[in-house]
């Protein structure tokens, strides 16, 4: 509950400090007088009109502005507070927030029981404390996901079971979704990795690699084979000296024949010459050698004509591969052996198969809590249709239809429904989604029939309406005061309004009204505690200060007096 509103500097506020109690609350005044401030105040304190929003709230000219309210914490706020670590040395929470002014531009800070806090923990803590509702809040029926919210809290502690349940298989099957998915990725970056070295093991295969040296070797043949006719001269040359000498002149080989012979007759003169003469014979052998690598060279030169292409080609192959692959012809084969001894088939599948299996289970452990939270939501459905059409036919819409449509979506954490109300006022008309078909005033009922089912639940909160009884006929509004005075039995209930009838159901009445002093326009609000100041404040309402308005007045303090 809301127990004191403390104003500085505040829109046409100088300085204001309000008390308030249990029950229904209302704040009149002409237009333009503030009677909305009070909610606009709470929603700035609340984390609310942030940035330039939340600076239209300062009064111009001033270095400083502050907001303060005290609460009196319910059950969950003080779990709240013990959640984050606050200290509640006093029965009341208090929450601050104070504009300063500093190089001509304000900062804005919020404070919870005197310690300054961000704008993200004022508002997770928002909710437990008040819930605004305003005339032309459209968004709420926009977000599918906040008629669903209507709809589970209305269902309160059975709902909030089941989505207990839910959220908890709805982490299990993501824990165990998330690691399947991460080893399906791995198994194919591996299997990828995999293919793409067979590819490479493959393609060196392919080129047969065996001598590290083999590029050095193709090119000594392709300089030999590039100039094979001057070899083939050269060595025909060569071989003619020494024994094939087509001009019958004695070739070397001959010459030396002949002077073994003689050194043969003359070692038997002279055994001395014994010596010379083996060194001429093996020098014989040598030759003999030589001129067969010769011949033999000879016939590799004749026998290879179209050998200088083929070199020619393996060497460019060769310089390509290592080119590609950015590795020597060593490296190259160094690679290809350990590719050879490395690849195996992958033994990963038999992981993936597991975690299927436990994603297969947890899937339907989370399915199957789905499917119950869903039956639960279709049952609760139909009491919201129920309670909501009841409150709608009290405020004047008698011919009203509500359906909720409970229909299927993608699972997530709060479940796998969409939820969609749909509407219609007259007979014969059909259903519609509410915001396609419902008047302002439709909607500002529809609002309040809403938080009036909502609040016959356990959930002590203050609840602040902005004219919702704006554009509505006296009749309506009278249903409506009804109403507000009967929610704030379990609540305590504002409401900013122009209908005398509404403001006749509340408790407590708070005057807002407007003056003009040295040409500067002040607000100021002032409690109606007396019956004789409520009475005249009635019959500004409802029409002026003359003798009509004030009988009507009267009556409508004595009928909810009685």
């Amino acid at each position: 509950m809301l127990n004191c509103l403390r104003l500085d500097n505040i829109a046409l506020i100088d300085s204001l400090e309000l008390s308030f109690e249990k029950g229904f609350t209302v704040f009149t005044g002409e237009t333009g007088a503030g009677k909305s401030l009070l909610l606009d105040a709470l929603d700035a304190l609340l984390g609310g009109s942030n940035g330039q929003a939340g600076l239209r709230l300062v009064r111009p000219g001033v270095s400083q502005a502050h907001i303060e309210a005290s609460f009196a914490p319910n059950v969950a706020v003080v779990k709240w507070l013990n959640d984050q670590d606050f200290d509640i040395e006093d029965s009341d929470l208090i929450i601050s927030r104070e504009w300063r002014k500093k190089d001509d531009r304000y900062t804005s800070r919020f404070r919870l029981n005197g310690i300054s806090v961000n704008r993200n923990l004022i508002l997770s803590l928002r909710p437990l404390l008040i819930d605004i509702t305003a005339q032309g809040q459209t968004q709420e029926f926009t977000n599918l996901s906040k008629q669903r919210q209507w709809l589970d809290s209305l269902g309160a502690d059975e709902i909030q079971a089941l989505l207990l349940d839910v959220k908890k298989r709805w982490r299990e099957w993501e824990t165990v979704s998330l690691s399947l998915e991460q080893a399906i990725s791995e198994f194919e970056s591996i299997q990828q990795n995999f293919l793409e070295k067979k590819a490479f093991l493959e393609e060196l295969d392919d080129q047969q690699l065996e001598d590290s040296q083999e590029i050095d070797k193709l090119t000594t043949d392709q300089d030999r084979l590039a100039n094979l006719v001057k070899l083939q001269e050269g060595i025909s040359l060569v071989l003619q000296r020494l024994s094939e000498d087509q001009n019958l002149v004695p070739t070397a080989f001959e010459h030396l024949k002949l002077s073994i012979k003689q050194l043969q007759s003359m070692a038997i003169l002279d055994h001395s010459l014994n010596l010379p003469l083996q060194k001429c014979i093996a020098l014989d052998l040598d030759l003999a050698s030589l001129i067969n690598d010769l011949q033999q060279y000879e016939f590799l030169l004749e026998s290879e004509p179209l050998r200088l292409q083929e070199v020619q080609q393996r060497l460019d192959s060769l310089k390509r591969l290592e080119k590609r692959h950015g590795m020597s012809l060593a490296d190259l084969i160094a690679q290809r052996n350990s590719l050879r001894d490395s690849l195996e088939s992958l033994d990963c599948e038999d992981g993936i198969k597991l975690l299927e299996i436990e994603e297969y289970k947890a899937r339907k452990n989370r399915d199957f809590a789905n499917q119950k939270l869903t039956a639960k939501r279709k049952e609760i459905a139909k009491i919201f249709e129920d309670k909501v059409s009841k409150y709608l036919r009290s405020m004047a819409l008698e011919h009203v239809r509500i359906e909720v449509l409970v229909d299927h979506c993608e699972p997530g954490i709060l479940g796998a429904d969409s939820v969609q109300v749909l509407f219609s006022a007259n007979p014969g008309l059909p259903l519609a989604p509410l915001l396609e078909v419902a008047s302002g005033g439709e909607m500002s009922r529809f609002l309040l029939a809403l938080k009036a089912s909502i609040s016959s639940l356990d959930s002590p909160l203050t609840l602040l309406f902005d004219e919702i009884d704006a554009g509505v006929s006296g009749r309506v509004s009278s249903a409506i005061g009804c109403l507000l005075k009967d929610i704030s039995s379990s609540h305590q209930v504002f409401c900013v309004t122009h209908q005398p009838l509404v403001a006749a159901a509340a408790n407590h009445h708070f005057s807002v009204t407007k003056s003009v002093l040295n040409g500067v326009v002040r607000s100021s609000v002032s409690e109606l505690t007396d019956i004789n100041a409520r009475q005249v404040e009635l019959a500004e309402l409802a029409g002026g200060d003359h003798v009509k308005a004030k009988h009507y007045a009267a009556s409508l303090l004595d009928q909810h007096a009685a």
